[in-house]
């Protein structure tokens, strides 16, 4: 029978390693779905936040290429083997002008919108302290995917904007929940023996006479 202060450490082990695979899935921009958005077509997470950040201008330009860089550098070196220049982060992504595109694609998506905001702060605050963060961002991602991949909402007659989803989403998921800490304390602890009840000397007595 197995401890269960090794069952806890083990499950604990398991959502720090799934915090970090699922930090890396959203940081590098590993492509997840296929959506349209505000500047054309997103593929991670980061790249719907991104869009509506800097169309919202709630921080500062350079702190969102910060968060572009690292899938831009991974992308460069998987396409033509180069590093992209920070001044071309935003050209890359089709960011420069998104201030200036129609809203219409975001409110039409709200779950992806709000999805790719829980997936990426609970990527990163996943690697503090792994939670249900991301979990919730996945969960309310994949039901915007399914409701507009399979429902048809909104109705999409354009074949080059069609949503796809890609395996790595059900890598993202399977990391996202398994982020979770399951408190074993309580499903190992064994249930309390009920007392048996005794008769009274009295009433045994009684019964005799």
């Amino acid at each position: 029978m197995a401890n269960p202060a090794q069952s806890k450490g083990w499950i604990k082990n398991l959502s720090s390693i799934a915090s970090r695979v699922y930090f890396l899935l959203i940081i590098l921009q590993i492509p997840l779905f296929r959506v349209p958005c505000r500047s054309g077509m997103c593929m991670s997470p980061i790249h719907v936040t991104s869009s509506q950040l800097i169309s919202s201008e709630i921080f500062p330009v350079p702190m969102i290429k910060a968060l572009l860089y690292p899938g831009a550098i991974v992308n460069g070196l998987a396409t033509n083997m180069t590093f992209p220049k920070w001044e071309n982060v935003l050209d890359l992504y089709n960011l420069t002008n998104v201030k200036d595109a129609s809203a219409v694609p975001d409110l039409q998506r709200l779950e992806v919108l709000a999805g790719s905001y829980f997936s990426v702060a609970g990527a990163f605050v996943g690697l503090l302290k792994p939670g249900r963060m991301g979990m919730f961002g996945s969960l309310l991602l994949v039901w915007g995917l399914v409701k507009e991949g399979i429902l048809k909402k909104p109705m999409n007659t354009d074949p080059s904007r069609t949503v796809y989803v890609y395996p790595t989403m059900v890598i993202a998921m399977i990391c996202a929940f398994s982020m979770i800490n399951y408190n074993l304390k309580k499903a190992t602890r064994a249930a309390p023996a009920r007392p048996i009840a005794k008769p009274l000397m009295s009433s045994s007595k009684s019964k005799l006479k």
